[in-house]
């Protein structure tokens, strides 16, 4: 595979002509009523927006929602945002080789992370809790995946290893904001957050491209993680450690509320402080996320493009002011 010009390296006005991961492929229209094509387009650098003026129906149905594209079309900066227009787009299957370029992963050392969350979890000391987390981290083939599976589709930290990436974020995360309230249990935190997504390690699937799996649409990575929870507990008990019922019914409702409302997801509203405190952490971190790349800080991208302000970002309800002020010339300077 001739080596390609990764997406974060794109210049304005660039000709490009390469495969590209293709997610959320819809056919739109104009206000002239022209239907168009609008999509994200990723590789392992990161994501841009791709749009494909002269689109029709008929080529619309040739493409998948979610998968792998080759394409000929520019760089457009338009409202300080790097997209690429589209002339020609037609599906395709890469080849092992060009996945690996082609699905976008965690820029930090994998087996630290995963390290970094063993250690931390080590620290609980609660024998009951410190029993059910080493069931879990023996659990090869679960483990295997938590170090692979990205945390969503496209909202945050959509990539290989962002799963494990946000996991470690949140509990550091706790053990910044635990000594500021002492009153707060910071074991059941710690192992809340390390529990809270770990279901989306059968959610989705990510080996040729990331979308849901069957477990994904039928079951979900809350319900699943509540099932895990379980079987754990069980398989404590029979080893001869019980995990009383209190701390299993407040881990429970840990993972049923962390997305905090019904409107999210949530299937409780967080009732417990350290409900609440992983609730707000979770937010913290996948909040953050999600502007930080909107804006184009994540990839030092801010300045770059022109246009201060990004597109409406509906996961944050919004349209996000880029520049660091700090490094914003006064007008008329």
């Amino acid at each position: 595979m001739a080596e390609r010009t990764l997406i974060v390296d794109l210049k304005p006005n660039e000709l490009v002509d390469d495969i590209f991961a293709l997610q959320n492929c819809q056919l739109g229209m104009t206000r002239g009523g022209k239907p168009y094509l609008k999509c994200l387009l990723g590789d392992r650098s990161g994501r841009t927006p791709g749009r494909m003026w002269n689109a029709t129906q008929e080529l619309f149905d040739t493409l998948p929602t979610d998968g792998f594209v080759h394409l000929e079309g520019q760089t457009q900066p338009y409202q300080g945002e790097m997209q690429i227009v589209i002339q020609k787009i037609c599906s395709v299957e890469p080849t092992d080789e060009e996945l690996t370029d082609l699905l976008p992963t965690t820029k930090h050392d994998i087996d630290q992370m995963f390290s970094e969350v063993s250690q931390r979890l080590s620290t609980i000391k609660h024998p009951a809790l410190a029993a059910l987390a080493q069931r879990y981290l023996n659990d090869q083939d679960l483990m295997q995946k938590f170090r692979r599976a990205p945390a969503a589709m496209t909202i945050h930290h959509a990539f290989i290893g962002g799963l494990l990436e946000h996991t470690l974020n949140v509990l550091r995360l706790a053990d910044v904001l635990c000594p500021l309230y002492p009153q707060l249990n910071r074991e059941i935190i710690l192992f809340g957050l390390f529990i809270h997504d770990l279901g989306k390690c059968v959610e989705l699937t990510w080996e040729m491209g990331f979308s849901y799996s069957e477990d994904g649409q039928l079951v979900g990575h809350i319900a699943r993680g509540v099932v895990w929870l379980q079987e754990k507990a069980k398989a404590c008990a029979s080893s001869g450690t019980i995990v009383p019922e209190p701390i299993l019914r407040v881990l429970c409702h840990i993972i049923l509320s962390h997305h905090g409302k019904a409107e999210f997801g949530a299937l409780k509203v967080p009732a417990t402080p350290e409900a609440i405190a992983v609730n707000l952490i979770d937010n913290v971190d996948a909040k953050l996320q999600i502007a930080l790349e909107a804006t184009g800080r994540q990839a030092g991208l801010d300045q770059q493009l022109g246009g201060h302000f990004t597109e409406k970002v509906w996961a944050l309800d919004t349209r996000l002011y880029r520049p660091d002020p700090t490094k914003v010339s006064p007008e008329g300077a």
